[in-house]
């Protein structure tokens, strides 16, 4: 346990930060996740379903949870997944 005032501070920041980030890296999988499941099932939604996935990985790439070059690697990954679920249909 730190005795200095400015590391304890700097340690309720960094558990902060980690659950913020947590439960950020937790919506991204799901909305991957779904995102995919829509185009399996050929819902209508699917194209909205995989903007806002897209959209939210851009938004964890800006708020520094996920490095830029991470963020476009997920998102090529989710394109070219959904890609080939579509073109198998």
């Amino acid at each position: 346990m730190a005795n200095i005032a400015s590391q304890k501070k700097r340690n309720r920041q960094n558990e902060k930060r980690r659950l913020r980030n947590k439960a950020v890296r937790a919506e991204l999988k799901t909305r991957q996740k779904k995102a995919e499941t829509a185009a399996t099932n050929g819902a209508e939604d699917a194209e909205a379903t995989y903007r806002l996935a897209i959209k939210r990985i851009d938004q964890a790439a800006a708020k520094g949870v996920l490095h830029k070059n991470a963020a476009n690697r997920k998102k090529s990954r989710l394109t070219k997944r959904l890609a080939k679920l579509s073109a198998g249909e």
